[in-house]
This record gives C-alpha cells, structure tokens and sequence, in this order.
C-alpha cells in the first residue's frame, strides 16, 4: 500500500488554484526536443497555428458564472456551490475514497466524494477552509451529494461568461488548453474572407450577419443568457457562421481541385466507328440497360477530351458497372493505351479478371495483346512474365489488387485507370495508381475511372464529392429476381436449417455469412467454423437434384489465396450446395444459382454491408430470400441503431434510400470510409441538418474564385493548410 501511494504521489497534480495560471505554448516552429509534454500534445492534435486553437470550439461547457444556493437546485443540475469545510477524511469502504462535507452558502449541506485523490485535495479541503466546488449535483431530499467535483479558489472572481470545456488528449489538461485558445484568439488572423454580398446570402441570416471574429468570441465564451439548447444543438447564429465558413472552405477547395486538374493534360482517347468498343458490345450475349448506354456515352466524351476524366460511376447491386468498365478500357486499348483495373480483395479482383478474359481475350488475341492478372499471392515467376508484359505493353489491360501500384510495376503508356470499390482504397494509394502513365505519356496524367456499389446521398455528392463527376447507373439488368428479406430472432434458428433443406434439396445454393472466424470469449459470436460443422451435420444425407449428397464449403480470410480460389470455383460450379463465409463475399462474386441468404447476427453489420451482401442473392431468374438472424443478448434486445438498419433491409431495397439511411445513422466519417484518409472531415456542419448551407456554399464557391482569388486562397489557407494534396485523390 505504502508503495502504491508514493506511486501516486509522484504523478500527484498542482494545487487548486485559478484555472488558466499555465505557462506559454511554444511557437509553432520550435524543435521538439523543446516542446513541453502539452505542447507535444497540441500538435497531435493538429493545433499548431494560432488558427488552429481558434477553431478548436468547445465540446460543451460549464457554467462558473454564478454561486448557486442548494435551494434552487434539482438532481442532476450541473451547479457551482460554495462553503466551509466541516469534516473531511479518508474512508476505507467499500473503496478507499475522500469525503469531505460543506456547509453551502445559503443554506444546506453537501458531501463532495472522491474515488481518486491527492494530498493536494485533502490540503484544499481542510476542516474550516472555504471552498468552491463545481460538479453534477446528485440526491435531495436524502442529501446532495458531488462527485469528483472540481474545486475552484473562493478567491478568484467569477467568469463572465460560460467556461469550456474542450476536445482533448492525454497530457493536456483543460485549464493549459483555454489559455493556450485565449491567446491564439488576439494572435489569429480573423479578418473578414467572405464578402459582404456572399454574408447576406446566407439562409437565414436576417439582420447583421455575425462577423467570424464575434462568432468564434461567443462559441468560446457565451454569455450565460445564451439559450444553451442553441448551443448545444448548433443551431445559435454563431454556430451557422462557423459552418457556413467550414463548407465555403470544402467548395473552395474542391473548385480549385477541379480546376487544377482541368489544367492537367491527358491523352485522347478514342476509339474508331468499328472499333474494339463496338465488337465487344456486339458480342456480348445481353444487351445494355439504357442506363448503361447512357453512362458508356459519359465516359466516351470524357476520354475523348485532353483533360483529365475523374468520374464516380455509382450503381446498385447487380447494376452492370463491370460490363461498363469493360467497354471504357476498350476505348483506351482501341486508341493504343494500356488499362489498369484495380479491386480491394483478390476475390473481387479475380471475378473481375475472369469477365474481362471471357468479353476481352478474344479480341485482343488478333492484336498481340492480352490481360494481365497481378495480385501479391502469385508465383514470382507467374509474377515476372506479367511485370514485363506490362512495361512491354504487350498486356493491354491489367487487372489486381494493390500489387497493380507497387513500385516494380511500369506500365508502358498507362491512359485509363479504373478503382473498383473506391471507399475501400485509402488517399495515397488511388494517387500512386495516377501516377503510373509510363515514360510513354510523360507529362500527361492517366483518365480516372471509380466505381461504388454504395451510392452517395445527395448530401454527399454535393459536398464531399462535389469536384467529381458522378454517372448513374440507376436501372438494374432484366431477368434481376426480387428478394423477399425477413428478420428472425436467433430462437428460429431451426426453421432455417429447414429452410435449407429444402432449397438444396430443389438444387438451390445457398451462402451463410458470420461475422467472426473462430470464437471469442469478448464477443459471443458463433463462429464459421463451428456453423460450418453444423451445417454439414444437420444436412448429412440430404441429396440435391441430382441425388449426390450435399456438400458445405468453408470460406474466410485466413485460407490460402489459392484454397479460396478453389472453394470459389466449387460453389460457382454447383459443386457446393451450401458456403459458409465470413464477409469476403460482401462483392463480387456472382452464382446465379444461389437463391438464399443468411446472415448470422445481423444486427453487428453496418446497413450498406448487409446490402451488399444481400445483392449476392436475386442475380438469377428464381425468386431470392434474404433471412437476417438476430441475438437480443442478455438484455433481450438489440440497440436502437441495430433496429434501424434491420428496418431499414426490410423496407426497401433502393441502394439510394439505403445510402441516405445509412448516412443518417452513421455520420459522414464512417459512411466515407478511407476516401477522407489524410484529409478533414467536417467537425462542424452536420449534412443531414445543414443542406442549405451547403447549398449556398456550392452557390459561391465559384464567384469567390472567380471574383475575390485572393480572399479565397485566404480562406482556404485558414481552414484547411497543408491538406489540399488530399483533394486531388
């Protein structure tokens, strides 16, 4: 115990005192081995220039304005109290804790509990000091009670406005961040960027539109007049001026980003009347959707120009953007240049490869040329043949994985970029594929093609994607079955296994996706081993259509590339009535066969996932189910959330209405997934609430560039510095 409490001792903070007494921050340039631990700890939060602390706006605040008397108080009401210490000691049960009671001005008794303390509390808290204690007031008519208060001097004079509190991280304590924020406050440029004619356009700016400095003065220390529900929902005028200023910054710089690349030369790329383009679509065995005509014809007339192409092509399930994607790298082979097609998993790259074999191969074999596979699993041998297939150009398309921008890999004249499942693919990784055009097209940056099976919401495509071109493809192939989608509770598990029985005995294939590989006892999961063993055991005997007994096949991350790849082959086959697989099957993969789909604990899957992974049923002309197995748990229920996304599976199957209720329950950061990697999120503006400011944002992101640049770059250099290069992924 003796050692435990030297322990403490030694890490024991300073006296109570007046809340901001910390010493400078170090300018922004000083050397690190000069950089107190709270220094060190405001740059990991990024907040290096005055700026930066300036826009570093409270998380909530607290109100040391006033001393309140218990009289006044309810349970629960946050509270500064004052009065004199009339007992304090150390408890030992039923933990060791601080317990000292106050007699309060104005009348009553609190007791101020603490569960972690130092010698420095017990020195402040002596029997006949005065005190003043800010907390969480707790009881009533039993006796108040504050725990974990903090203690404030009697001595110090009361704020005049609200006190925050801020984001943070370890080794910076709050009273270090408001002085270090006080300061850059006078230090920062806040002179005005946005014109007067932008400012009085803003929606719902009646009167005098709040000045950025003004805002920012209030956020950071309101009034406590202020209404606190404007605060803390972001709907107060201040809080509408620092929003509208953070998307003006994300259009200046998404019309620079667009702007920049329209300066960028690329080759022209297209195709002759009779072309590779034309003979493949006429030897496809279907026929294109109007959608995808009408994106084929998008993406020609982009090619065709000396600009960079960077286009979104964002389709449903089952869409067709592979088919789409095919005939763009015609073009780029028929007008003499190499295409790159890039997936996240080998899977989804290999299912990719096989179509462009399949539609491609046969027309390139005239030609001399051909498509190159490249994943980091093969053989070095197999891989060397295809290195130098592709610096020779012989390989007119490539398909992989990330070995596709490894740095041995040379294209010889690189012209189409394709990035399927783009949100999978961080920023540095989508740039490096950019920059393979070859020696052959030095100068000259390739067109760049992505593809998301996860349609963006409105809100999306016009902030965050706002410098791309978005195609389409809003109409799903003839011949798509519908799916009938149901929620089960996990006590049904048996119907299901019927279920089964008697899809697979009609010759139907079905998947059963589990969200873990082996069991854990943090979460209690059952595993795809142990479903595997399961199945295999509950549909022993059971024959298909053609009397042969069933078989289960087992897939998940952890085998070998090559034993995926055969467990693929089977079930695409037929050989395997039933797989069993964790979410490596989320995309890509097409078994028109496969009529029913099951997915265990549904409820731990995100909303756009169990879509994706639904879209691998109904690719066939038979009617397709989708079972949605859930674990209440211990509680009897699963969360709010959880119930939303089942709802939401059941209610529709509009991968946009998806997507927007996908967005609405997860925010923009999770929703995006690796596209903002390196770059920054909104903090401030919400994209569910905020669509009109967004909306003025678009509206004067172009005149200020084009009317005021210099008060522009201002703008931008403000918000976002350094971080522009992320843009342009």
């Amino acid at each position: 115990m003796a050692r435990a409490t030297s322990a403490t001792r030694s890490r024991r903070p300073p006296a109570p005192t007046a809340p901001d007494a910390v010493p400078d921050a170090a300018p922004a340039g000083a050397g690190r081995e000069r950089l107190s631990g709270p220094q060190r700890a405001l740059r990991r939060l990024g907040l290096v220039r005055p700026i930066d602390l300036a826009l570093h706006v409270p998380l909530r605040y607290e109100d040391w304005t006033r001393v309140r008397p218990l009289a006044d108080a309810r349970d629960g009401d946050e509270a500064l109290i004052e009065g004199e210490v009339l007992a304090c000691e150390v408890l030992l049960r039923p933990r060791r804790q601080l317990v000292a009671t106050l007699a309060v001005v104005g009348g009553g008794r609190c007791t101020l509990r603490f569960f972690t303390f130092y010698p420095s509390h017990q020195r402040a808290l002596a029997v006949g000091a005065r005190v003043r204690a800010h907390g969480e007031l707790r009881g009533g008519w039993a006796g108040w009670t504050l725990v974990h208060p903090r203690l404030l001097s009697p001595d110090a004079p009361l704020p005049a406005g609200l006190t925050p509190v801020y984001p943070t991280t370890a080794g910076l304590p709050q009273p270090y961040l408001r002085t270090a924020v006080a300061r850059a406050l006078q230090q920062a440029d806040l002179s005005e960027t946005v014109p007067p004619e932008a400012l009085a356009d803003l929606p719902g700016a009646g009167g005098e539109p709040w000045t950025l400095q003004a805002a920012l003065a209030f956020l950071h220390h309101p009034d406590p007049r202020a209404p606190r529900t404007a605060l803390d929902d972001r709907t107060h005028p201040a809080w509408q001026r620092l929003k509208a200023e953070e998307l003006l910054a994300q259009q200046l710089a998404q019309v620079r980003a667009r702007r920049e690349r329209d300066a960028l030369r690329a080759p022209v790329l297209r195709a002759a009347d009779d072309g590779l383009p034309w003979r493949l679509q006429s030897a496809l065995p279907f026929a294109l959707t109007g959608a995808q005509q009408r994106v084929v014809a998008e993406i020609a007339a982009d090619l065709a120009r000396p600009t960079p192409m960077h286009r979104l092509l964002q389709g449903d399930v089952g869409s067709g953007k592979t088919v789409v994607a095919a005939l763009a790298a015609a073009v780029a082979v028929d007008a003499g240049w190499q295409c790159a097609l890039m997936a996240p998993t080998e899977i989804l790259a290999e299912q990719h490869f096989g179509k462009m074999v399949q539609w491609l191969e046969p027309l390139l074999a005239p030609l001399g040329r051909g498509v190159a596979w490249l994943t980091g699993s093969q053989p070095r041998a197999q891989r060397q043949a295809m290195l130098s297939r592709i610096a020779a150009g012989e390989a007119a398309l490539v398909v992989g994985t990330h070995a596709v921008i490894q740095e041995q890999v040379t294209f010889e004249r690189l012209g189409l970029a394709v990035i399927d499942e783009q949100h999978r693919f961080g920023v540095a990784q989508r740039l490096a594929l950019r920059h393979k055009a070859g020696a052959a097209a030095a100068g000259m940056e390739p067109h760049l093609l992505m593809m998301s099976a996860t349609p963006i919401p409105r809100t999306l495509a016009m902030s965050v994607y706002a410098d791309l071109d978005v195609s389409t493809l809003d109409e799903l192939p003839p011949g798509r079955s519908p799916i009938v989608t149901k929620v089960l509770a996990e006590h049904r598990r048996p119907e299901v296994m019927e279920r089964i029985r008697q899809q697979v005995a009609q010759g139907r294939q079905v998947y059963w996706v589990c969200p873990l590989i082996e069991e854990s006892e943090a979460l209690d999961l059952r595993a795809a081993t142990a479903t595997h063993a399961e199945l295999a055991a509950a549909l022993q005997g059971v024959t298909g259509a053609d009397g042969r007994p069933v078989q289960v096949g087992l897939l998940h991350s952890r085998l070998p590339p090559a034993e995926k790849k055969a467990i693929m082959a089977a079930f695409a086959a037929g050989a395997l009535a039933v797989l069993v697989s964790t979410t490596v099957i989320e995309v890509g993969v097409d078994v028109p066969n496969a009529s029913l789909m099951v997915i265990e604990h549904a409820e731990r899957f995100g909303l756009s996932q169990l879509h994706q992974l639904r879209g691998r049923v109904g690719r066939g002309a038979v009617a397709s189910v989708c079972l949605l197995l859930y674990s209440p748990g211990e509680s009897g229920r699963v969360s709010e959330s959880a119930r939303e996304r089942l709802r939401a599976m059941v209610e529709t199957q509009d991968g946009f209405e998806i997507a927007r209720r996908d967005l609405a329950i997860r925010g923009p950061g999770e929703f995006l997934g690796a596209r903002q990697s390196g770059a920054p999120l909104l903090r401030f503006a919400d994209l569910q609430t905020d669509e009109p400011l967004i909306e003025w944002a678009r509206r004067w992101a172009p005149r200020l560039w084009q009317r005021h640049p210099g008060q522009a770059q201002r703008h931008l250099d403000r918000w976002l510095g350094g971080k522009l290069d992320y843009l342009k992924a």
